[in-house]
């Protein structure tokens, strides 16, 4: 079942419209600009794996004296050969990196959750096999993954276009802006907190009965692009399962960062790990 399913996520990476969207993604978040500029020197050679449509490569192409993107998506690699002629990328898949010598980069990237799609187990444990053999002594692997315990959705709104909004419309009156600006707050803020409560309660449902909530780790179905299998895990299993491996936890952030969520309502963290010899 997981080796299909698998498979089937392949298929849908690959599909043309998936890739596309991929491709016009240009942006990286807070907690990622974070990680990138403290850990990948400039100067790097940075392997960037599951690279989709090439959403990190401007920066961490600009960062480093040799790039290499890698996806195992055709359709992707192909929206990246388009969108970067001069860089290099490769098609293949991330539990198989034969084609990189041994310690011959500083820092592998694996963002935006790519390694929860590895699957099954054995083809995870491998993944992580392979990065640790091609870094470098005391290299760093930097990687996003889906959280077991994400249950809660919080309440979201543009605070910004609020106050753009308010400015419009007090026609330069300080006292009409404060007053548009609180009405307008009252009123989104209401809204958020009901949309919250819908996508609360069906994700609760679904994630609450299952066994991976409990054990902290384990596969479910991500409805994201029809239906993906997707690998679930805590900070803590997460970071049993890389220490057996001899990578060491240097830092864990939220995907909300620099915002601090409840354990109970981060999507995702992003961890970094530091390459220590094995003994």
């Amino acid at each position: 079942m997981t080796k299909a399913s698998s498979a089937r996520n392949r298929r849908i990476y690959d599909a043309t419209q998936v890739a596309a969207h991929y491709a016009a993604l240009n942006y990286l978040s807070p907690c990622e600009r974070q990680l990138f500029e403290t850990y990948i020197k400039p100067g790097s050679a940075v392997l960037d794996l599951g690279v989709g449509g090439g959403r990190t490569t401007p920066y961490l192409a600009s960062r480093a004296s040799r790039y290499v993107g890698v996806d195992y998506a055709t359709a992707m690699v192909e929206a990246c050969q388009a969108k970067f002629p001069g860089l290099e990328f490769v098609v293949a898949d991330a539990s198989d990196l034969r084609a990189f010598l041994d310690a011959s980069f500083d820092a592998v990237v694996f963002a935006f959750n790519g390694i929860d799609y590895v699957l099954p187990e054995e083809f995870r444990h491998a993944c992580f096999e392979h990065i640790y053999r091609v870094l470098k002594r005391d290299g760093v692997v930097v990687f996003s993954s889906h959280n077991a315990r994400a249950v809660l959705v919080p309440p979201r709104w543009n605070r910004d276009r609020l106050r753009r909004t308010a400015h419009r419309l007090s026609a330069g009156s300080r006292f009409l802006y404060g007053l548009f600006l609180a009405l307008l707050t009252s009123v989104r803020a209401a809204l958020a907190f009901v949309q919250a409560a819908g996508a609360t309660l069906p994700r609760l449902i679904r994630r609450v009965t299952s066994r991976v909530f409990w054990r902290g780790v384990g596969n479910l179905v991500d409805p994201a692009h029809g239906g993906l299998l997707t690998h679930y895990s805590t900070p803590g299993s997460t970071i049993a399962e890389l220490e057996t491996m001899s990578f060491q936890p240097e830092r864990v952030l939220s995907d909300e960062y620099p915002q601090s969520n409840s354990r109970y309502s981060t999507d995702w963290y992003y961890y970094v790990f530091v390459k220590r010899q094995r003994r």
